[in-house]
């Protein structure tokens, strides 16, 4: 293809991204306030961390007593609303623009190079959710801390903006610090990283991963700071022993001399033969001759008669 045919190309796959983004996006924003599928709506789900916070300490703004934020502005709801639609649409149309992306990509790989960024791109979604899942459950113990700090004193009205964004973001963030096992895993499949280096700096990474958790998490409370970082630990050990079994695996496929200088010769044995074991070696004797293989012997010529009164016969003889 030529570069035009590239460009073309591209185009096109971005404009059915962005429709399905649209389509996400619409389906989001219905799904906020009305149920789908009989589940439960996107705001009920997004307000359950801060609905199961004890009565006393949060501030109660409605006539029949329901669970609910406070809006401080004309159009924060409306634009809110929007927002976490989007949000929920960028989900929703995953499937689409991911494999726009793999069809555009795909044709410039070779067949283990497709099979490589198959593999890193499914794993990269299972962690992000998982890290979103994680997140998900530690908001409410994060809350609990910080709205009952000071419960004696004061009642907590969060307003919907600065809810939505501490949750949002702290949804974000646990997914992307999920993504860090996999990059480990992926340097040292390119040689970047061995497994005897980051064996010899893990207690260095443990600490840094906490000194990471500490100021990367809204609102800096310890349950979550504590909950990423002994996450991000596991699968940082994981992804450590990854590197271990990766290494064995391509030192036994690796020959010795690989390893060897340009200038240096490799050896004339093999690497588990000892050359001073082997006895002495034995003179060579003389080789039998063989005949011809499948070969008829040869017939002998038939004899002529001699006539003395035949001249040609003489003749034959001399």
């Amino acid at each position: 293809m030529t570069l035009v045919e590239h460009i073309k190309e591209l185009r096109r796959r971005l404009i059915i991204s962005l429709i399905a983004l649209a389509v996400g996006t619409v389906l989001g924003v219905i799904w906020f306030e009305h149920s789908v599928f009989g589940l439960p709506t996107l705001g009920y789900l997004l307000r359950e961390p801060y609905c199961r916070l004890p009565d006393e300490v949060r501030a109660d703004f409605s006539a029949d007593g329901s669970c609910r934020l406070l809006a401080t502005g004309p159009f924060e709801m409306f634009g809110l609303r929007f927002k976490v639609g989007g949000l929920a649409g960028l989900v929703f149309a995953s499937p689409v623009w991911l494999s726009q992306l793999w069809l555009f990509i795909t044709p410039g790989l070779h067949k283990n190079e497709r099979r490589s960024t198959a593999i890193f791109v499914t794993v990269a979604v299972v962690l992000f959710v998982l890290g979103a899942l994680l997140a998900y459950w530690v908001i409410s113990f994060g809350l609990e801390f910080l709205l009952t700090f000071a419960s004696e004193s004061s009642t907590t009205a969060l307003n919907g903006k600065l809810y939505f964004s501490f949750l949002i973001g702290l949804l974000l963030i646990f997914g992307v610090s999920f993504e860090v096992p996999l990059i480990i895993g992926m340097l040292n499949i390119i040689g970047v990283v061995t497994y005897e280096q980051l064996k010899d700096k893990r207690r260095i990474i443990i600490f840094f991963i906490f000194c990471f958790a500490a100021p990367i998490t809204p609102g800096q409370e310890p349950m979550s700071m504590v909950s990423l970082a002994i996450a991000l630990t596991l699968l940082v050990e994981m992804s450590i022993q990854f590197c271990r079994f990766n290494d064995r695996r391509r030192d036994r496929q690796r020959p010795e001399w690989a390893d060897l200088d340009d200038d240096e010769a490799s050896p004339l044995y093999s690497p588990g033969a000892d050359p001073q074991s082997s006895g002495p070696v034995r003179g060579s004797g003389p080789v039998a001759s063989s005949g011809p293989l499948n070969t008829p012997p040869e017939r002998p010529a038939p004899r002529q008669r001699f006539d003395s009164h035949d001249s040609s016969g003489f003749d034959d003889v001399l």
